[in-house]
């Protein structure tokens, strides 16, 4: 309904301003007031328009609510105008009600939309280095990453999730070496860990897997392509599978390594120094990072000859924009904040088109158990797998804790709050709203109503079921602000109000009663409810229980 109410404003303001106006775009809001007595929506238009017509806002906003009201808009009951020239519009509860029907009529297409059809997105996401299991930081990027890819997807997009695997450098010989030196200590061999190299107890697990696989083969015998092969084999095996826990599978898997083996990396190097933006010094390949607005400019290559995470991540992008997506989504922790504007910079020096890449950064996650921070360490092997996470809270708490503050918000996954089976869990407080109203309709079998199609629902007029169907007005609303900003926040808001509301209504009103026309009448309600429930559910990737 605000769009249709902000089209109505449009329309009158260049009707009988026309001249005045003169095509101007007039910049004024549509709100939802939180006193009733203001009606169901207030614009502020008038005011705006004060200054452009050199005019009493009242008069103006008279002059709008006059022309208006010839128009006869059905769903309109009333227009009132408020000093200093506020036109608060009034909707009838007819318009509300049939929000019903076409919920029921549309079912799981409701509010789909295909604007993006026929176009092709892909969404990069998680893309950690393979050189341990999947950390509860990670963990956030994957549900982002799923979440985006699906609100994407119910707008017509045909999407390809992307990994970007980073398995050249030196994190990975470190990894190979840490290896071979735990291989090595299961035959009694008191090696030592490479500085910053990884000594997490999921090595030993690898290293005894290998063991058991190539025995004595390589005691004494470090082969440095086998032990970084086996790692990586072994620890991208166990990412996939911490991922599919949470119902997350991404379609490519994209190797860093393969940008070396075909040559990517050097022709990259070689376009950015025909354009003039790199430098050699001290023996280090440099990029002018500080003529596109950096503090300082950035090794490209260092002096030994082994190119910074900054090439490869140039040399990545520049492949993905030759494969013909229209729009390429990059998911990034906060420790990117400062990276990817330099591969953007990077991109268009070398003349490609970076205009359908969008980046979306997210802030880190801490861990609090007992109102205390966990603190961990990837490299020390200090830290709360994401497998571990899953296990204590499940896979839809994880989930829904992920995206639940939007990702600009440093969040703190409270894991006490999160085991709780009671309505102070958001995740429980919605999904028994769900599973609640599941077993409604089926105890209204149980009271011989097989059959509710025929309920007039023009019976539902009292204020918690208005208040509630409002409230399912403003799915389109939230569904066109979550493709908007691809923040799946709004969703899970959206959801938590919708179970609050349902909640009050339950508490005040039976739906099943010994009034059978408006028991069906409730009944088309909550079934409409449930739809909403179910497709929002689906779309963060959460259950949608019938039982709890």
């Amino acid at each position: 309904m605000i769009y249709t109410i902000k089209q109505l404003l449009e329309n009158t303001i260049n009707e009988i301003f026309s001249e005045s106006v003169n095509n101007q775009s007039i910049d004024f809001s549509i709100e939802r007031p939180n006193n009733d007595k203001h009606g169901d929506f207030s614009s502020n238009i008038a005011l705006k328009l004060a200054s452009v017509l050199k005019n009493n806002p009242m008069i103006i906003a008279k002059n709008i609510v006059e022309e208006i009201q010839k128009k006869n808009v059905e769903s309109v009951d009333n227009i009132e105008i408020v000093k200093p020239g506020f036109i608060n519009f009034f909707i009838n509860n007819n318009y509300y009600q049939n929000i019903v029907e076409k919920i029921l009529l549309e079912k799981d297409d409701y509010q789909k939309t295909n604007i993006g059809k026929n176009k092709k997105v892909q969404v990069e996401f998680v893309s950690a280095n393979p050189t341990g299991p999947l950390t509860i930081g990670h963990g956030r990027q994957a549900v982002l990453g799923d979440a985006v890819s699906r609100i994407l997807e119910w707008n017509g997009y045909e999407v390809t999730r992307e990994y970007y695997f980073n398995d050249a450098g030196r994190q990975m010989r470190l990894l190979g070496k840490s290896l071979y030196v735990r291989y090595m200590g299961l035959f009694g061999e008191k090696l030592e860990i490479p500085t910053d190299g990884y000594e997490g107890e999921y090595i030993i697990d690898i290293a005894q897997l290998f063991l058991n696989k190539y025995g004595e083969k390589y005691k004494n015998n470090f082969v440095e392509t086998v032990f970084i092969d086996y790692a990586t084999e072994n620890l991208l095996f166990s990412i996939k599978s911490t991922l599919k826990r949470l119902d997350i599978v991404h379609d490519v898997f994209f190797n860093e390594k393969t940008l070396y083996e075909n040559g990517k990396i050097d022709e990259t190097l070689k376009k950015m120094e025909q354009s003039g933006v790199t430098y050699k010094s001290d023996g280090a390949i440099w990029f002018k990072t500080t003529e596109f607005g950096a503090e300082k400019d950035r090794v490209l290559v260092k002096s030994s000859g082994e190119p910074t995470y900054r090439l490869p991540d140039i040399a990545y992008h520049a492949q993905k924009l030759t494969r013909d997506y229209d729009r390429i989504i990059d998911i990034f922790g906060a420790d990117h904040h400062a990276t990817y504007p330099d591969v953007i910079s990077a991109l268009k020096v070398m003349n490609y088109d970076t205009s359908k890449i969008h980046v979306l950064i997210h802030q880190f996650v801490t861990l609090v158990r007992n109102n205390e921070k966990i603190k961990m360490s990837t490299r020390k092997g200090d830290f709360v797998t994401l497998d571990k996470l899953i296990d204590i809270v499940g896979k839809d708490v994880v989930r829904y804790f992920f995206i639940m503050r939007n990702m600009d918000s440093h969040l703190n996954f409270d894991i006490e709050l999160a085991q709780k089976e009671t309505d102070e869990n958001p995740v429980y407080y919605l999904q028994y709203a769900h599973a609640r109203i599941s077993n409604i309709i089926k105890h209204s079998k149980l009271k011989n109503i097989n059959s509710f199609d025929d309920g007039n629902v023009k019976l539902l007029v009292e204020k918690e079921e208005v208040d509630i169907m409002k409230l399912m007005s403003e799915y389109k609303e939230i569904m066109k602000l979550c493709h908007t900003t691809l923040e799946p926040m709004h969703l899970a808001n959206y959801l938590h109000k919708l179970s609050s509301h349902f909640h009050k209504f339950y508490q005040k009103h039976r739906v099943v009663t010994d009034n059978e026309e408006l028991s069906k009448a409730r009944l088309k309600l909550i079934k409409s409810i449930k739809i909403i429930f179910a497709n929002c559910l689906n779309i963060l990737g959460i259950e949608a229980p019938e039982n709890m």
